[in-house]
């Protein structure tokens, strides 16, 4: 057991449980709950912070969690790929609600496991979380069901990728068909810049079997912006935009990240076309889904570029965006915990979510060397000055306790440092003030998060 993380399961029994003395086990609204978050970033932080939020709950824990979310909830040693062990820890744990936040366990059946056994779970099931799992199949989804997309092809081998480049020209999308972190995507501007990346995905293996497949795709120009949906498999629930910043560095320069920085509302997105993306998007992929035989329960991501012939499809996600989600939840006025249960029950049709009007900014502080080589260990200071801006949360995210009490950093995104703000000028310079608060050794963010016109700084 690690500092400060309770015993995998005995630990956790002590507090209340969801079963009923004759062993039936209590549905949602009847009392007050238990609710187990697995994963170990910024957004299972900004999860737990505000699932911890509802009067419904009286206690969350996380698995793993890490060095900021471990200060102020408990979390079990129980690591995301343990799928066996985060079965037993819910079961003996006396959970109500299990939330699934990465897609890494939902890919490997998490979510088939925790229902076999009549367990309460937020998120897809392995068949319906293929849409993220594998590129291939989502782009051949798409394909199926008329929804708006890149042109695209797939190839097995270096030989035939290499030719897909050269039909479709450049600049051209090299894709890992599998997971890769976020990082599995190179946009390249040249032929020769193309053929690096799939020899570094089909020969060097940077991405293991994650890249035995590749998918090729036109370059789509315009701005990009993220939709999330809560869904029960029938009805969806749109959440409020955000845009993401995945380049490492400013004016979008650099290597592709998991994601850099975002902030909500995404600017430019009216109501006609908030409508379009769920009608044209997000509607058509559920009911896909679910004529495919893959229902999807849980938060539906898609990763659009708005192009000057309408929306188009980047990316689907099975589970909420990291760090979109950080901003997202900063906004939300509704009980995050009401919406889900909706979505376990099926009954989502009948819920509305409310919003604050402030937007949000999430500004991510990286470690020394990401997104290509990031170096841990580095002791991180000023987090409670940082905390204490108005309206401010520090989400960890790559970080873990060390003795003494110190916070160092463990991954290539450490924090996410997220604002309100009557404005967006007011969220920037909130998040930005409490950020220059945190030091540790080759910390580095982006300073344009935020600003509506790329090329200026902060």
């Amino acid at each position: 057991v690690k500092p400060g993380m309770t015993n995998k399961v005995n630990g956790l029994m002590g507090h209340h449980t969801s079963r009923r003395g004759d062993g039936k086990r209590f549905r949602c609204g009847e009392g007050r709950m238990k609710i187990l978050v697995i994963g170990s970033g910024g957004r299972e932080h900004a999860l737990a912070w505000k699932i911890a939020q509802s009067s419904r709950v009286d206690k969350v824990v996380v698995a793993p969690g890490n060095g900021g979310i471990c200060r102020s909830f408990d979390c079990a040693d129980v690591g995301t790929d343990d799928v066996g062990g985060l079965v037993s820890l819910a079961e003996g744990g006396g959970f109500d609600l299990v939330v699934v936040g990465p897609e890494g366990p939902l890919v490997q059946g998490l979510a088939d496991a925790l229902a076999e056994k009549r367990i309460r779970v937020f998120g897809p099931s392995r068949r319906a979380a293929e849409i993220e799992g594998s590129k291939r199949f989502a782009k051949e989804f798409m394909a199926r069901h008329g929804i708006p997309t890149a042109a695209f092809d797939a190839a097995g081998s270096p030989e035939a990728a290499r030719k897909i480049v050269r039909r479709l020209g450049v600049p051209v999308v090299v894709k890992a068909d599998g997971l890769a972190a976020g990082k599995g995507v190179v946009v390249a501007g040249t032929l020769a810049e193309a053929d690096t990346a799939i020899a570094a995905m089909m020969v060097e293996k940077v991405f293991g079997k994650a890249a035995d497949c590749v998918v090729i795709e036109e370059c789509l120009r315009g701005r990009e912006a993220s939709f999330m949906a809560v869904t029960d498999g029938t009805s969806i629930l749109p959440l409020e935009t955000a845009q993401d910043h995945k380049r490492v560095g400013d004016g979008d320069t650099g290597p592709n990240t998991g994601g850099m920085g975002a902030f909500s509302p995404a600017p430019g997105i009216g109501r006609a076309l908030f409508a379009e993306v769920q009608e044209t998007v997000l509607k058509k992929a559920v009911a896909g889904l679910q004529k495919e035989g893959r229902p999807f329960l849980g938060v539906l991501y898609a990763g659009l570029m708005l192009t000057a012939a309408g929306p188009r499809v980047l990316e689907f996600n099975a589970r909420f965006g990291d760090p979109e989600t950080q901003p997202v939840l900063m906004r939300l006025e509704s009980d995050l915990v009401d919406l889900m249960s909706a979505a376990v029950d099926g009954s989502l049709a009948r819920s509305k979510a409310v919003w604050k009007s402030d937007p949000a900014v999430c500004v991510v502080a990286a470690a020394k060397g990401y997104p290509a080589r990031p170096e841990t260990g580095q002791t991180i200071e000023g987090l409670d000055e940082a905390a204490r801006w108005p309206q401010t949360v520090v989400f960890h995210g790559g970080t873990r306790a060390a003795s003494g009490g110190a916070i160092v950093t463990s991954g290539g995104r450490v924090l996410g440092v997220t604002s309100l703000g009557k404005d967006l000028a007011e969220a920037r310079q909130r998040a930005y003030g409490a950020i220059a608060q945190i030091r540790y050794d080759g910390m580095h963010y982006r300073h344009d998060i935020g600003l509506l016109s790329r090329g200026e700084a902060e």
